[in-house]
């Protein structure tokens, strides 16, 4: 895609460019799928910035979009305390699209549907899973008091998001394409997040429907912990 329009954007007004449509790729999914949880589209109609406490995310989101902008080092936001990594871009026409598909400058509280072809919802998925989610597991040993055979590895993946008109409609979609079903857990206490929650079958057959392919763009330390239920 590389880092900025073709013509000097200094000197464009947004008016001036037509809109354009950007084809869909497993890439180009995954990478809204980033943007959608952890992007952000500055009020300027013009950039898009990516920060993440994991290089390895970063890197990958410019490799998807062939930037050759620098990645940059940023404060931690308050839900890290591991060091942050920045990269930032100017297209025009791309943010205009993003906007068109649903994304919009501070998005968390008002973020919606989302227009994603069915074919690639599975990419934007991971891409929504490596920004805003969780694949978690743990060993459960609470009834071995009982019986020292009961051991459990348990497996649950998360999604997240402050909006629940969101997290709604991506339990939905999922259920829609992949008639796999999830739970929507309210926010509690104090929390603000709606969590939409897979238990342990339900998550193997997401994380099996989700990892497709070898080399498909991902977050490689959940996908090792997947690859681990996957295999057995």
């Amino acid at each position: 895609m590389g880092s900025s329009p073709t013509r000097g954007t200094n000197t464009i007004s947004v008016q001036k460019l037509s809109n354009k449509d950007f084809k869909w790729t497993p890439d180009l999914a995954y990478v809204v799928g980033l943007i959608t949880t952890d992007g952000n589209l500055s009020k300027d109609n013009r950039h898009i910035t990516m920060t993440s406490s994991d290089i390895e995310q970063i890197k990958t989101f410019k490799k998807c979009l062939n930037l050759s902008n620098k990645i940059g080092n940023t404060s931690p936001s308050r839900w890290s305390k591991k060091p942050c990594y920045r990269i930032q871009f100017g297209n025009i026409q791309f943010y205009q699209w993003l906007l068109k598909i649903g994304l919009s400058p501070a998005k968390s509280h008002i973020i919606g549907v989302i227009e994603i072809p069915d074919k690639y919802f599975r990419d934007f998925l991971r891409g929504h899973l490596d920004g805003d989610g969780s694949v978690y597991t743990y060993i459960d040993t609470y009834n071995t008091f009982k019986n020292p055979k009961y051991i459990y590895n348990r497996l649950y993946v998360k999604f997240n998001s402050i909006s629940k008109i969101h997290i709604e409609w991506l339990k939905q979609k999922i259920e829609k394409i992949s008639q796999i079903k999830g739970n929507l857990l309210k926010p509690s206490n104090n929390q603000v997040v709606w969590t939409l929650r897979f238990p342990k079958k339900k998550s193997i057959k997401l994380l099996s429907w989700i990892y497709y392919d070898p080399n498909i763009p991902c977050l490689s330390r959940k996908k090792e912990i997947a690859k681990n239920f996957i295999d057995t």
